[in-house]
């Protein structure tokens, strides 16, 4: 029988348990999977929090790659024992599932399941944030927050190709290399360096054109103030908690300032964005602009100890989960 991690209920990661479930019918459309990596994204955190609304009970997690076992009535291009990968869809945190064929984004030959499951669905965030949020190009410098994560090391490495020059923010000294050796050309430690004014002194004054923030109410005001006039200030998480409401004064006085909550789902709810992101994260890939750090892989069965050493701010790069 398939083994899930389910959710009953709301809470710390101890509501993370795992049980046994009865093989799930397969519909048409649809293909039936068997997991071979899974991805933890921070995501999975917000939903068992309550963050985000989910039903419950539920399967935490939205990444995976997979094999396919079974293909459903109505189904094309697909065929058992192709690789696949898919993002944005609760479930993974199990041996096996369902999917619909049309979420299923058939693997190239020539990267392998860690690989991907590390970088796809941070590097369709990133290609949200530097192409669509805020389109970085060559000469401007953008401030990064939790630059020694996932999304963090993907969106530096995706604006260095584009020739921007990144200011990363981590957590703690001891990331600060990791940020330097994926791409940042300066990198401030959260709790210990005022970011504004460091922002500040390594640009001459001049504040940056984007700041990507993906801590919350803790960092915003210092993402402000980092702000060039007219620079684009994107919000795209929330791990000290939201923001306060915003005022539009603020707004013109840290110089005429635009902006935006980015949403990864709103990005690749279209099939055809979700497919076309998941091509140049492949490409970028192959071309050694983007590389997967894998921090630490760990047995499906200790997710919740995952999620304790994530919201205590101790994973490096990517986690993947080994069904």
């Amino acid at each position: 029988m398939p083994t899930v991690i389910e959710m009953s209920r709301l809470g710390g990661p101890e509501v993370l348990v795992a049980k046994e479930v009865p093989v799930e019918a397969l519909g048409p459309g649809q293909l039936r999977l068997r997991h071979t990596v899974i991805a933890f994204n921070y995501v999975d955190v917000y939903l068992r929090r309550g963050v985000y609304e989910v039903p419950l009970p539920c399967v935490l997690g939205v990444e995976a790659t997979a094999i396919v076992t079974e293909v459903g009535e109505a189904v094309a291009g697909f065929k058992i024992g192709d690789r696949v990968a898919y993002t944005n869809e609760l479930g993974a945190y199990s041996t096996e599932r369902t999917l619909e064929a049309s979420r299923a984004i058939p693997l190239p030959n020539d990267l392998s399941d860690e690989s991907v499951a590390a970088l796809l669905f941070k590097g369709q965030t990133a290609h949200m944030l530097v192409r669509r949020a805020y389109k970085v190009a060559a000469g401007d410098t953008i401030l990064v927050y939790a630059a020694a994560g996932g999304v963090g090391m993907a969106v530096t490495r995706w604006a260095r190709a584009l020739g921007a020059t990144v200011i990363g923010v981590v957590g703690s000294e001891a990331k600060v290399e990791l940020a330097r050796v994926n791409g940042c050309d300066h990198v401030a430690v959260l709790g210990k360096d005022d970011v504004a004014a460091f922002a500040r002194k390594v640009t001459d004054g001049a504040g940056v054109q984007a700041v990507y923030d993906s801590i919350g109410r803790d960092t915003f005001e210092a993402s402000m103030k980092s702000l060039a006039p007219f620079g684009t200030m994107v919000s795209y998480g929330r791990a000290s908690g939201e923001i306060d409401p915003i005022e539009p004064r603020p707004l013109s006085r840290y110089g005429s300032l635009l902006f935006t909550r980015a949403n990864v789902d709103w990005h690749i709810a279209d099939i055809a964005m979700y497919h076309s992101s998941a091509s140049e994260v492949f490409d970028l890939m192959r071309s050694g602009a983007l590389v997967p750090h894998i921090g630490q892989r760990v047995p499906l069965s200790q997710v919740a100890e995952v999620h304790r050493q994530a919201e205590d701010r101790k994973t490096q790069g990517a986690t993947l989960l080994i069904p």
